[in-house]
């Protein structure tokens, strides 16, 4: 027979309620009181439930996290540091994995399991995250943003890094430049490629529309979109890619095609994934640390979730970009 609070509660000569503070620390019970509590449950071998707890404190101590891209190999690299945050914060992790945002009714992530959400591939035509907010469910944007105002975000300075990726290009010398950017219908996609025609315009460099390819952040955007801007004439020195994914779809675009890298075609991907490092691909990119960004989702929601209703307005918290340099750039050819 399971032993309960009750059964405590008749062993220390105490209410039951008073058992069920004492043993989450209550200030307001009074110490001998509450070594009383625990002397009880010791002696009866007593473990307070989860469950339990969660009834008296209102929280289930487990976030929810919404991704829709599982295969795409930047998102694994996120989740681990993410679980990681959440585990030292005393929280569990629950992953939502479908196809879409809107493959997720808001009644799955609003049933009471779970305190809060994390959103990590949120697209700006979602409806969940306002949905989220008028349902007063905590929730933190991770590396993509939605269109709600409420909830706070952990992003990638994704303007400055699509800036950074033109500025190289730029001064290696390349002026016949072509892009296969990400999803427009995606924060990342639209920032990467609003900072990268930024740098251009300014330094009088044109982005010719049969140059610029747009779609999933996926291996086939890159190499369809790099297959058909091969077709024109003249064909480019340089390519920026949305992702590093994309850019390793170009890379085998262009292998497949005989055009070498980067003698004939620089190639600059963006995130820095731990397969660009490989020596296969040994692939230019910018970078941006990774974990600092699912840390500091994890922090803000948790903030938001044990602060209630003091917690500030929606916060916004940036993640600086680097340029990281190794086999797939070069001055144009002559």
């Amino acid at each position: 027979m399971a032993i309960t609070s009750h059964d405590v509660a008749r062993l220390a000569g105490v209410s039951q309620a008073t058992v069920s503070r004492a043993l989450r620390g209550d200030p307001l019970v009074a110490e001998a009181t509450k070594a009383k509590v625990r002397k009880a449950a010791d002696a009866l071998g007593y473990v307070p439930s989860a469950a339990g707890r969660s009834l008296v404190t209102r929280r289930s101590k487990r976030i929810g996290v919404v991704i829709t891209d599982l295969a795409n190999p930047f998102y694994p690299h996120l989740v681990s540091p993410l679980h990681e945050e959440m585990e030292r914060h005393g929280y569990r992790m629950v992953v939502f994995a479908e196809h879409s945002e809107g493959d997720i009714a808001a009644e799955q992530l609003l049933d009471g399991s779970i305190d809060g959400v994390v959103l990590l591939t949120s697209t700006t035509d979602s409806t969940l995250p306002a949905e989220l907010d008028r349902r007063r469910l905590p929730f933190a944007f991770l590396n993509r943003e939605g269109l709600a105002k409420a909830g706070d975000a952990a992003v990638v300075d994704n303007l400055q890094g699509g800036r950074t990726a033109a500025e190289l290009l730029v001064e290696l010398g390349h002026r016949r430049i072509a892009a296969v950017f990400g999803p427009e219908n995606t924060s990342t996609g639209r920032d990467r490629e609003a900072g990268f025609r930024q740098a251009l315009s300014e330094a009088g460099v044109g982005l010719a529309r049969s140059a610029v390819r747009h779609g999933p952040f996926e291996f086939e955007t890159g190499y369809r979109g790099l297959t058909e801007i091969l077709t024109a004439s003249p064909r480019p020195t340089a390519l920026f890619c949305g992702n590093d994914v994309i850019a390793i779809g170009a890379l085998n675009a262009a292998l497949r095609a005989g055009i070498s890298v980067p003698d004939e075609l620089t190639v600059v991907g963006f995130d820095d994934i731990p397969m660009a490092s490989w020596e296969a691909f040994r692939l230019t990119t910018i970078g941006h640390d990774v974990a600092l960004m699912a840390a500091t989702a994890a922090r803000l929601l948790i903030e938001r979730i044990e602060g209630g209703a003091k917690a500030p307005g929606a916060r916004r918290e940036i993640v600086p970009t680097r340029l990281v340099e190794r086999a797939t750039h070069a001055h144009p050819p002559r």
